[in-house]
C-alpha cells in the first residue's frame, strides 16, 4: 500500500529509506509510527521515532525527515493533521482556550499513552476500505484526537494558540535554520516579517542578500562535513539544504575549485 490521504488523515507507507523534501509543518500533526523509523531534524536537533512511538509536531516549524524501512517491513505511519480551522471551531464549541504560553520542545513524544495508541488502531480499517471514512466520520475522529491530547495539560496552550509568528531575532533564527530549503517568503513569514522587510533586515544584518548568504552557509557546512567528518557528498547535500545533487556538485566546485568527492579521506 502506498501513501493514502483520507480527508485530513494520512497513511504513509514506503518500502525504501526516503528523505523528506517538504520541510515546513504548516499544521499541528499527530503521528503514530507503525513500522520502521523516522528521523526528524528540527534546527540542530535530531530525534529518532521508532515503531510504537507517538509524536506531536507543532505547526509553523521547519523540519527534515528521513523515513527508514525495516528489513522485512516497509515504513508505515498514520498522521492526523489538526488544522487551525478545526481547532478554532473546537475552541468555540467547547469554550476552551489557552491559560498561558508554552515554552519547550516543538515536538512532543508520548511514550506510553494506550488511549492514543488505541485511537490510531481504530483508524487502520479505513485505509483498507477508504469509502467507509466519510467526511462526518473524519470530523468525529479528528475531534476524538483533540480530546485525547487535552488529557495532557500542556496541550491546551499549544493547540489553541492561534497567534501568528511575531518578529523574532533574525540572526539567531537563520543561523539555526539555514539548512532548510524553503522559499524566502517562508523564511520571512516564520520570522514575523513581510518579504520586503525580511530582505531589508537581512541586508542590514548580514551585509549580503539572503540567496548568496544561504548558498555560502550551506556550502561551507558541506565542506566541513566532507573534510572533517568524512561524510559522503551524496549524503551531505540534502543535510545542508540542497534538493538537487547536481546543483550541489556544480555549486561546490565553483566555490572550492574541486569536486566534493575528491576531498574525502581514504579509509
Amino acid at each position: 500500500m502506498q501513501d493514502r490521504l483520507l480527508h485530513n488523515i494520512l497513511y504513509s507507507c514506503t518500502d525504501k529509506s526516503k528523505q523528506g523534501f517538504e520541510p515546513f509543518v504548516s499544521e499541528h500533526t499527530l503521528s503514530y509510527v507503525l513500522f520502521g523509523q523516522i528521523d526528524i531534524t528540527s534546527g540542530n536537533e535530531v530525534a529518532a521515532y521508532k515503531k510504537g512511538d507517538i509524536v506531536f509536531l507543532s505547526r509553523n516549524q521547519l523540519i527534515k525527515s528521513v523515513k527508514k524501512a525495516d528489513a522485512d517491513k516497509p515504513f508505515m505511519a498514520i498522521n492526523v493533521f489538526l488544522t487551525q480551522e478545526v481547532l478554532k471551531e473546537f475552541s468555540i464549541a467547547n469554550k476552551v482556550s489557552p491559560t498561558g504560553s508554552y515554552v519547550g520542545l516543538p515536538n512532543i513524544l508520548f511514550h506510553s499513552d494506550t488511549f492514543i495508541k488505541g485511537y490510531f488502531e481504530s483508524l487502520m480499517p479505513y485505509f483498507g476500505e477508504p469509502e467507509q471514512l466519510t467526511s462526518q466520520l473524519a470530523e468525529i475522529k479528528t475531534k476524538e484526537a483533540i480530546q485525547l491530547l487535552l488529557r495532557h495539560s500542556v496541550m491546551k496552550n499549544i493547540l489553541f494558540n492561534f497567534t501568528e509568528p511575531f518578529k523574532i531575532d533574525l540572526e539567531a533564527y537563520m543561523n539555526r535554520n539555514f539548512m532548510h530549503n524553503v522559499s524566502l517568503e517562508q523564511f520571512a513569514k516564520l520570522t514575523g516579517r513581510s518579504l520586503s522587510t525580511f530582505k531589508r533586515d537581512f541586508k542590514k544584518l548580514f551585509n549580503n542578500t539572503p540567496e548568496k548568504w544561504l548558498l555560502k552557509k550551506r556550502l561551507d557546512l558541506a565542506h566541513y562535513f566532507i573534510t572533517k567528518e568524512n561524510k559522503n557528498p551524496s549524503d551531505v547535500y540534502f543535510e545542508v539544504g540542497f534538493v538537487n545533487f547536481s546543483h550541489f556538485s556544480d555549486s561546490f566546485k565553483k566555490k572550492f575549485g574541486v569536486n566534493a568527492s575528491t576531498l574525502l579521506t581514504a579509509p
